[in-house]
């Protein structure tokens, strides 16, 4: 079925920090990409106005003469950003949101995959395995540290620099039902730890919250507790046989001072 440009403008003014326009276009690496930033921070989704009727012919089939003239595309300072900008971001996100797993598993897993993901953007992508390879070797080299994602970024973002191609022609695309269902498992996979986080905080918060009452009515009769006890130490008033028991003392010295001072 064809693509209309003013579906897509559609899509694009309505849903485009979820990356609607892309998934009516076929191009769900960039959906999926816009889903996880919103729309590339905000940014990004006011970049594609000027790149819509360009990816409208594209998935029309339309390919301007020459676009591949080698075999290697050229290189994208605007890419490379990309990739360094989000790796870093999917780096923080482990970090934050998989504190029980080990950094050096956890942060340069994110960052590759960060990395890749921007990669695969158009008709571009590049080798994950060197992506990877690159990421765990510069967090190695930081011990894991947080610190340790923006160097693991770069490291792995010159490398698909490095390992950069064009995506093979003539693949089947799966129906929409499929990508529908891989873009969600993908949203979930990245949602599902920063939300467990947030519930875990809150839940803390919420405690706090429920023991402020109490903490404030102790504060409030504090001084009339305060009060009573210097009464007692001054003989103004008695202390309760109760207390008196409690404290594991028979009789209990202030007693015996009280008795001798009324005998007088």
């Amino acid at each position: 079925m064809a693509k209309r440009l003013l579906v897509a403008y559609g899509l694009w003014a309505l849903g485009g920090p979820l990356g609607l326009h892309h998934i009516y276009l076929g191009r769900d690496s960039h959906a999926l990409l816009w889903m996880l930033t919103l729309g590339g921070f905000g940014g990004g989704w006011l970049w594609d106005f000027w790149h819509l009727p360009g990816w409208v012919a594209a998935a029309n089939g339309a390919r301007a003469p020459g676009d591949r003239g080698g075999t290697v595309p050229a290189l994208s300072p605007l890419r490379l950003a990309g990739q360094v900008t989000v790796g870093t971001y999917f780096g923080l996100v482990a970090a934050l949101g998989l504190p029980w797993v080990p950094a050096l598993l956890a942060q340069p897993l994110a960052v590759g995959l960060g990395v890749q993901l921007v990669s695969s953007v158009g008709d571009q992508t590049a080798e994950a395995p060197s992506i990877l390879a690159a990421a765990f070797l510069a967090s190695l080299l930081f011990q894991g540290r947080v610190l340790a994602v923006l160097p693991a970024s770069l490291a792995a973002s010159i490398a698909a620099q490095r390992h950069r191609r064009y995506k093979p022609h003539g693949m089947p695309r799966p129906r929409l039902a499929a990508r529908l269902y891989h873009l969600g498992l993908a949203c979930l996979a990245f949602a599902a730890p920063l939300a467990c986080r947030g519930l875990c905080g809150a839940a803390g918060v919420l405690g706090t919250l429920l023991a402020l009452p109490r903490a404030a009515t102790e504060l409030l009769l504090l001084p009339l507790r305060t009060g009573r006890l210097l009464a007692e130490v001054l003989g103004f008033a008695s202390s309760s046989p109760a207390r008196d028991r409690g404290t594991g003392f028979e009789p209990s010295s202030w007693s015996e001072w009280q008795q001798r001072a009324y005998e007088v």
